[in-house]
């Protein structure tokens, strides 16, 4: 049969290396031939023990006097077609690619715990053992030396705990993504739940009389501060965005489609060593700039015009390179030239960025600097500010980092 016609339920066989026998009996053919996957086979944590180690340590550190435990998700594993992305908590007290797993920090101890399956589902399918062959993930023993968190449990055991400190009043704390009270979770026929949400669902759920309490901010404030690993990785992913939408821009012209900038904007992205894009990219021209990004994704086809003479293209893009983003934009022409008005626009807004980056040093908050940025425009401009003053954001795991404005 030539190669290239090979059905894809037949798989190609692996190194037998007596991976049968120890699937049965001795001589017994169990059909696999592919050896069972070690976990740290596939994956590893980007950064040493010793950086998540430190984050649980400052994180504990921020939460002062409080007593309990907290809950921190990972995400359920599961890609749907895009690469596996894990929790941005969870990896970042971690640097593990744990599906469906909960790193449980006591506080009064300053003990980790890792409630994790025995195996990963995501390996096994009885009906294809060869393509299929397991992987240990709480039953590996390199999982509690690599990761330097020895207390390795379980999964299954967590509601167990989870019971147990219900009947004592431990306070558990878990992130629902916002300061304030914590609300009950309400089902709907729509819903668009992260691990966070679907966690603090399960306990009011489950566990009714459990005491939980929000731990948004401790988490806010660590991670706003970040480490010079984190630094150097955040400077990567710039860096590859930036070449990324040089050789994009190359191909800004009459006539091309703004989809075909995205590709060449992703495929460059890849090129320059990220491992996925930051985020949907945004690339819109003509009349499509004047629409927010989720105006222009609400339609299937929307984002697809063609360019033309006297447009300018507007990118808002980003990869990203080991788990951290970027998240950069920059206006083109399409006709190689900004027009006298164009131009005008853009340098009024270029001052204001200007203005902004000039206030920015130690001490300086969020809010203060939106105060200075908004003194910058122009009086005639405000009127043309669709959405109230907004220059910026947060940024390291994700394209909208936990913050605290005020500091």
């Amino acid at each position: 049969m030539p190669y290239a016609l090979i059905p894809f339920f037949l798989s190609l066989p692996g190194p037998v290396s007596g991976a049968q026998e120890a699937d049965g009996a001795p001589g017994q053919d169990t059909g696999r031939s592919t050896p069972e996957q070690e976990f740290f086979d596939w994956t590893e944590p980007p950064f040493p023990a010793e950086e998540y180690a430190a984050r649980r340590e400052r994180f504990l550190d921020a939460l002062g006097d409080a007593e309990g435990v907290v809950l921190i998700p990972s995400a359920h594993g599961l890609s749907h077609g895009e690469t596996f992305r894990q929790a941005d908590d969870f990896n970042y007290f971690t640097g593990l690619e744990l599906p469906g797993s909960v790193l449980v920090l006591d506080i009064p101890s300053r003990r980790p715990t890792l409630f994790v399956p025995g195996t990963d589902f995501r390996f096994e399918n009885p009906s294809r053992a060869n393509d299929f062959p397991g992987r240990p993930l709480a039953n590996d023993p390199a999982l509690a030396e690599v990761s330097q968190i020895p207390d390795i449990r379980p999964y299954d055991q967590l509601d167990v705990a989870l019971g147990e400190w219900m009947r004592r009043n431990v306070d558990v704390y878990v992130n629902p993504g916002r300061q304030g009270t914590i609300r009950r979770v309400v089902t709907t026929l729509i819903a668009d739940w992260d691990p966070n949400i679907l966690t603090l669902f399960h306990l009011q759920t489950t566990f009714p009389n459990l005491r939980v309490r929000n731990v948004y901010e401790p988490i806010a404030y660590v991670r706003m501060v970040k480490s010079p690993l984190e630094i150097e990785a955040m400077r990567a992913s710039v860096r590859a965005t930036d070449r990324s939408i040089r050789a994009a821009a190359g191909e800004v012209r009459d006539g091309v489609t703004e989809r075909a900038l995205e590709a060449a904007f992703e495929g460059a992205c890849k090129r320059n060593g990220a491992q996925r894009i930051a985020f949907a990219s945004i690339i819109k021209s003509g009349p499509n700039s004047l629409w927010p990004w989720r105006v222009l994704s609400s339609h299937y086809d929307r984002r697809n015009r063609e360019m033309k003479e006297g447009d300018l293209v507007i990118f808002d893009v980003g990869c990203e390179v080991d788990h951290y983003v970027s998240d950069v934009g920059r206006t083109f022409p399409v006709s190689g030239r900004f027009s006298p008005e164009q131009r005008a626009i853009l340098e009024m807004e270029v001052g204001v960025a200007d203005a902004i980056i000039s206030a920015i040093r130690p001490g300086m908050t969020l809010r203060e600097l939106q105060v200075i940025g908004n003194a910058a425009i122009p009086q005639e401009h405000r009127r043309f500010m669709q959405t109230g003053f907004f220059f910026g954001h947060h940024i390291g795991l994700s394209t909208g980092d936990p913050n605290l404005p005020d500091l």
